[in-house]
């Protein structure tokens, strides 16, 4: 074999080796689809049981640690596209119909069967049928509000939060929907999958699913994390810590998963609560700024240089 041949034959083999690599990120997003049709499975069958039975409580924890399995799956596709240069239109757009499904049409159900379909027929019949119409209506609009954040996010170029944050940090407009999803997921699998048979326990739930479906589809900032660097880590530290943070994770998983989520959540809420006390704050001393020099600037945004 001659130079030329040589030559030919690694060309061969290198393009042979990037279609394999294409094949990589879409394995993730299968198996985050793989996860939310799991999940759905686990719910329907939930339905079906008796919640006076085991089955049902076994079955919606399931459902809640499929969606929960599914964040890192998610994660993962997007971030190896980058690392090995094969993003591509189709994987944008399967990445977008898995989060649908794994992330919106999962959770939505879930919460749906966990929160209200089990609310018993002894309580006060209208109070059981207001509750349960109410709930179909906010995880439907859950999902929706999903299903926009989603489209959102896919033709924003450059979004920029209403509350703008640190220069030098990189924010979501919006909570993200694997976030919301974990949520929903998180609060199911706190309370190991034992369905709601209280409607004092249905009314808050009914708010947090609103709640969660706001924010997706709301301006405010949350962190995404996109300017952490793996690559630069010492990589036997890096291991050694993951392994105990995952260890945490799996051994105390239903305190420290609700706690993750719940604490995302409510910085999303803290930041623009405080982003708008300190304009009213600035508006409030503007007036006692008219003497200074042109320029100068007081009274800087605490948010920016915290």
């Amino acid at each position: 074999m001659n130079s030329s041949d040589a030559a030919l034959a690694r060309a061969r083999n290198r393009a042979r080796l990037r279609r394999g690599m294409f094949i990589l990120p879409s394995l993730f997003t299968a198996m985050n689809i793989g996860a939310g049709y799991f999940a759905i499975t686990q719910t329907i069958e939930a339905a079906s049981s008796n919640a006076l039975t085991n089955g049902a409580q076994m079955h919606l924890d399931w459902a809640a640690i499929a969606i929960l399995l599914a964040i890192p799956f998610d994660s993962l596709d997007g971030r190896i596209a980058r690392m090995t240069n094969t993003a591509s239109d189709f994987g944008r757009e399967l990445d977008s119909l898995a989060d649908v499904i794994t992330f919106g049409v999962a959770p939505s159900l879930l919460a749906f069967v966990w929160g209200f379909h089990f609310l018993p027929y002894t309580i006060n019949p209208q109070l059981r049928q207001h509750l349960v119409q109410a709930g179909a209506f906010l995880c439907f609009l859950f999902l929706i509000g999903g299903a926009s954040r989603l489209a959102r996010f896919n033709i924003s170029h450059d979004p920029q939060p209403r509350n703008p944050g640190r220069p030098d940090r990189k924010y979501f407009v919006g909570m993200p929907i694997p976030a919301a999803a974990g949520l929903l997921a998180a609060t199911v699998h706190f309370f190991y999958g034992i369905p709601v048979q209280a409607w004092w326990i249905a009314i808050p739930w009914l708010l947090l699913v609103g709640l969660v479906g706001f924010l997706m589809v709301s301006t405010w900032r949350f962190w995404s994390g996109k300017e952490i660097d793996l690559s630069r880590s010492h990589p036997f530290r890096l291991i050694f810590v993951m392994a105990i943070v995952l260890y945490i994770m799996i051994r105390f998983s239903q305190v420290v998963l609700f706690a993750i989520v719940l604490i995302y959540m409510f910085s999303g809420i803290w930041a623009r609560t405080a982003y708008g006390w300190s304009r009213r704050r600035r508006r409030g001393q503007s007036p006692k700024l008219q003497g200074l020099p042109e320029g100068s600037n007081p009274d800087p945004d605490p948010l920016h240089h915290s």
